[in-house]
């Protein structure tokens, strides 16, 4: 004679709540036919075509952003370098008009070792001497009467200074009409 087997679940609280399922109540699957599987791999492929198309657009969008994001990085960072530069033009000043007052070649050094560094980073010297008169570059202070030709700068008051193409600061010119 076979002895009983002892219940697994014997000792367990809360395993009294659980109920078996009844696989005589369930109903029977619906047929499977050739036409239900194709109308489903067409829902699904088509499901799988519009997922694909959103994550294209949101991948090019995000690619779109972080290009935008580093075009406005690099200005700010070149429009900040263009006001920390901007902040020299005082010294250069007073380095060109101390050589006019004689002491050029004591400032010389000084006035060669900034504006080589400055230079390497954009900074250009507007100095139109004998030049047409241009003034996105430079303003006109002083007008002199001349041969009636073309407007030629003939004495720069004031050099100006440009920073990577973009005038920082026009020069003060006196032109001749």
């Amino acid at each position: 004679m076979t002895e009983p087997q002892p219940d697994p679940l014997e000792g367990l609280e809360g395993y009294d709540n659980v109920v078996e399922p009844d696989l005589l109540d369930e109903e029977p699957a619906a047929e499977v036919t050739f036409e239900t599987l194709v109308a489903d791999l067409e829902r699904v492929a088509a499901e799988r075509d519009q997922y694909l198309d959103a994550y294209r657009r949101s991948a090019a969008d995000l690619e779109n952003y972080k290009k935008l994001a580093q075009r406005r990085a690099e200005e700010e960072l070149q429009r900040r370098l263009g006001s920390f530069a901007e902040r020299f033009l005082p010294v250069l000043d007073a380095c060109d008009a101390a050589r006019l007052h004689g002491a050029g070649d004591e400032v010389e050094p000084i006035v060669s070792a900034l504006m080589g560094a400055l230079e390497k980073e954009g900074l250009e010297r507007i100095f139109p001497l004998g030049e047409p008169f241009d003034p996105t570059v430079a303003d006109a202070v002083v007008h002199e009467p001349g041969d009636g030709g073309e407007h030629i700068v003939s004495e720069v008051m004031r050099a100006g200074y440009s920073w990577q193409g973009r005038v920082l600061r026009p020069a003060m010119v006196k032109v001749t009409d």
